[in-house]
């Protein structure tokens, strides 16, 4: 069977679905692309003429009425209008993917679906998107960044605006929270490699097995589901940036073979002996204490003199407290802004609580604590009750108030998504590990 020539975009923050999706239509059509996160949305339309998006309705932990799934279908028809869009939502919520259609969908299919189904209906779409076949028109979006007023922030910003004018490679250092994404992208929309792509891996989420292979790519043939050639993450990056995410969780055995690519220049797919150049910008992170591994010989020492020409450490949002209320109003401003809605502003009392507050999680914590406070809120303010900081000492060693169904709720999709892993679990939630597992005990959600 001849597979139809057509690019196809699934978004939805379910790995599994995101797999189920590319083994079903990637014996059909030509080019699947799968993203976890819609904020990706932008950038794959960026790069590649996609005729079809399969896009999932919900994202947001905890709550599944199917309004970020409308905000992005109205953001894709804005930035790319010949796009086909086909809404995914689960049984139940099909007044909001009727919705979606009035809206400029295309049509809705429901999860868990039937592949026939499926297949029919993207068949379809992609018949739709040739009846005009001009480029995508995309519009450049600027990105905002909040720079602070602390010392330490402003010189990581310093050294970041310096660092990117050059194509030495950066290493950048900080607790989970801190905003090290923030300041990869930052670099790379500063440099000249600006138009070019900015690739993000979290080496953190990678299985051994699949390391070389989502890096350096594999010809067909490779390996048993190698059914095409498949450029990796370094060529998807050439020109432009790779940012390796959490680069102090590789394995020593595997760290020989980044090594090996950052010194030649070069990378090698598997199943290929053809070593192909490489022009990449690297910007690597970690929250560890890398040094130390170094030390203790788990991170390879000529590993970090490749990655770190030039090192950016980043503050904890404890240690930069003159910050904190400026930061809580831009981040407001932001998910306001995200979810077409204006003038929302903090209670006059929130201030004190906010500086007060310890922000375990950082700049993470705050945007989750700040999102999950605009959907509860009434009148357009924010209150301390909201934002759930109110008595956080008590609350976290006693564990004595009650928590809301809602965050119960949370707990449990969070430990689903995670596959039980408290680490990644308490991360997403913006809880230290002790609070998460006390949480888990009180709801009896150990098994």
């Amino acid at each position: 069977m001849r597979k139809k020539q057509a690019q196809i975009l699934v978004v939805d923050d379910q790995e599994e679905i995101l797999f189920s999706a590319k083994m079903i239509l990637k014996k059909h059509f030509e080019t699947i692309f799968t993203e976890n996160s819609p904020k990706k949305i932008i950038t794959a339309l960026s790069e590649n003429e996609i005729n079809v998006v399969l896009l999932d309705m919900n994202y947001r932990i905890g709550f599944e009425d199917g309004r970020e799934g409308i905000h992005w279908l109205k953001e894709i028809k804005i930035l790319s209008p010949n796009t086909i869009v086909i809404l995914m939502t689960a049984f139940g919520k099909i007044d909001t993917a009727v919705e979606g259609i009035k809206m400029g969908a295309f049509d809705y299919v429901l999860k868990p679906w039937n592949n026939e189904k499926l297949l029919e209906t993207i068949d379809k779409a992609v018949a739709e998107s040739r009846k005009n076949n001009k480029k995508p028109i995309v519009e450049k979006v600027e990105k905002r960044y909040f720079t602070g007023t602390s010392q330490k922030i402003k010189q990581a910003y310093s050294i970041a605006e310096k660092v990117a004018r050059t194509d030495a490679n950066v290493l950048i250092l900080g607790e989970n929270g801190t905003g090290k994404y923030v300041f990869a992208e930052f670099i790379h929309q500063n440099s000249d490699r600006k138009n070019e792509p900015f690739v993000h891996v979290d080496l953190g989420s990678l299985s051994d097995n699949l390391f070389e292979s989502e890096l350096f790519g594999y010809a067909k043939g490779a390996f048993t589901d190698a059914k095409t050639d498949t450029a990796g993450r370094f060529e998807n990056a050439q020109n432009g940036t790779i940012f390796l995410d959490e680069i102090g969780n590789i394995p020593l055995h595997l760290q020989s073979k980044l090594l090996h690519v950052l010194q030649t220049k070069t990378v090698t797919r598997l199943g290929e002996s053809k070593a192909r150049p490489l022009n990449v910008r690297i910007i690597s992170a970690t929250n560890n204490d890398i040094k130390a591994e170094v030390k203790n010989k788990i991170f390879r020492e000529d590993l970090l003199y490749r990655i770190n020409t030039m090192e950016i450490n980043l503050p904890p949002l404890r240690e930069r407290k003159e910050d904190i209320v400026p930061m809580a109003n831009f981040v407001l401003d932001q998910i306001a802004e995200k979810y077409n809605q204006d003038n929302w502003t903090f209670a006059d009392n929130v201030a004190p609580y906010l500086e007060k507050y310890p922000w375990k999680g950082n700049v993470r914590e705050m945007q989750n604590k700040i999102e999950r406070a605009l959907i509860l809120a009434d009148n357009n303010t924010i209150s301390v009750q909201d934002l759930d900081i109110l008595d956080f000492e008590e609350i976290q060693e006693n564990d004595e108030n009650p928590l809301s169904e809602l965050e119960k709720t949370a707990i449990e999709k969070a430990l689903f998504k995670h596959h039980g892993n408290i680490s990644k679990t308490a991360e997403e939630l913006g809880l230290s590990r002790a609070a998460l597992y006390r949480r888990i005990e009180k709801y009896d959600l150990k098994n």
